[in-house]
């Protein structure tokens, strides 16, 4: 990368960097502005969001499973919501698998919401620029090289959050990480709404019902479902339901041509499970497919390794931390290969924590990890990458960036009791 360095244009010089804008991106970068760092955001697409925005239309993971559920998120995320439910365009829906009640949206005012919030918090944006590289001095990384239809680019700051999803940024800086070249990865998705539905008969089709005409339609040799179970749920919006069907296996998302052709059969499956849905279940008879999802998504892909990692042990003990900077209740949710889905829950309406020790990588300073490329195991991976704890990790790491910019010191060393009462004092639930 010499030649792309020597031709880079200094563009800004921040406290805080945020690479990525998915729900935990923005979160940070919004906790970080608003608590009176200057903050800048790199994202690759045209609108904030990630997943939350062109791939999913609920945010799971702020509610316990259980009855009665227990709100285990909280503060800046809570912005986030009251936003859309001020617009009268999200809903609390009761997950069908019993992974705790949901908020669902409409995503596109969701990218509204995302931008008003960063606007006003103070976060500069820049939208369809890819970072490609990073600048250290000795261990400590300083800044990021990126690049744009126009130029190459050079972003300078005091502490990064690589909110990238793929831990991009922390696989440049050298930060060990485990992939699907180290093991399976869950499997990729292709969401997609449908249009036309009488809603009123689509509701009373229960999951065993779902599944049971899933059966049937793949026993005629007609329909191609990979994954044999799935769902599709309410919207904020008459006549509009969305799905979570699709299954595209054994593709590792880091590598471009595997990607691409998990792209081109996620939508493939896509219309066969529409056509499945109009053919077979009672309510879709007149539906339509409409809106898939912007990329296929990701489960998983790289997960770093941190001061900690969190392991399935902890997550279904529901074990304490005592650098815990956010809770989750949300089981593991493992989408392998196969037909189905494993499942396995905490004890009824327990949480664990999640240690600040994992958002923080090995061997770089002045970096933090949010979002699924956190340290963790695969299976604790599984629960703990539900978005409302994303959201919950970004507002830690931004709130921890603030902080560390303000006391002179990398995240690393910040005082963990001083970032835990900081975010108790934003709202987060963190014990």
């Amino acid at each position: 990368m010499t030649i792309l360095t020597k031709q880079a244009r200094d563009l800004w010089k921040t406290d805080v960097l945020v690479v990525g804008s998915g729900s935990a991106g923005a979160t940070a970068a919004i906790t970080a502005a608003r608590e009176g760092a200057s903050v800048a955001l790199v994202e690759r697409y045209g609108f904030m969001g990630g997943t939350s925005t062109m791939v999913l239309d609920t945010f799971y993971g702020f509610y316990t499973p259980g009855d009665p559920p227990r709100k285990v998120v909280g503060g800046i995320p809570d912005l986030v919501v009251d936003a859309l439910m001020e617009r009268k365009v999200a809903l609390i829906r009761p997950n069908t698998y019993g992974a705790g009640n949901g908020v669902t949206y409409d995503p596109e005012v969701l990218k509204i919401v995302w931008e008003q919030l960063a606007h006003e918090a103070g976060v500069k944006l820049l939208y369809h620029t890819l970072v490609v590289d990073v600048i250290k001095e000795a261990d400590k990384i300083t800044g990021v090289l990126a690049i744009n239809k126009r130029e190459a680019l050079k972003i300078e700051a005091d502490v990064i959050i690589d909110a990238s999803g793929d831990a991009d940024v922390a696989a440049h800086a050298g930060v060990p990480f485990e992939s699907a070249e180290d093991g399976p990865v869950q499997s990729l998705t292709t969401t997609f709404r449908m249009l036309n539905v009488d809603t009123d008969v689509a509701r009373a089709v229960k999951k065993d019902k779902l599944h049971a005409l899933m059966a049937e339609a793949t026993a005629s040799g007609k329909y191609d479902l990979p994954r044999k179970e799935g769902s599709v749920h309410i919207t904020p919006f008459e006549g509009v339901m969305a799905t979570n069907m699709t299954r595209v296996a054994e593709i590792d998302p880091t590598d471009p041509v595997q990607l691409t052709s998990a792209e081109i059969e996620g939508r493939r499956q896509a219309e066969v499970y529409a056509a499945f849905l109009k053919d077979f279940v009672p309510g879709y008879e007149k539906s339509v497919l409409a809106d898939l999802s912007t990329q296929i998504g990701v489960r998983e892909s790289r997960r770093i390794f941190g001061e900690y990692r969190l392991t399935k042990k902890d997550v279904l003990a529901a074990r304490s931390f005592e650098d815990a900077i956010a809770q989750c209740g949300a089981p593991i949710e493992d989408h392998h290969s196969g037909g189905d889905t494993i499942w396995e829950y905490l004890p009824e309406g327990e949480t664990y924590g999640i240690p600040y020790r994992c958002l923080k990588p090995q061997r770089v300073e002045g970096l933090l990890v949010v979002g699924r490329c956190l340290s963790a195991d695969h299976d604790a991976h599984a629960s703990v990458r539900s978005m409302g704890q994303c959201m919950a990790m970004g507002q830690a790491a931004g709130a921890s960036a603030a902080l560390s910019v303000k006391s002179g010191v990398t995240p690393r060393n910040l005082s963990v009791t001083e970032l835990r009462n900081r975010l108790m004092k934003l709202g987060a639930v963190v014990d």
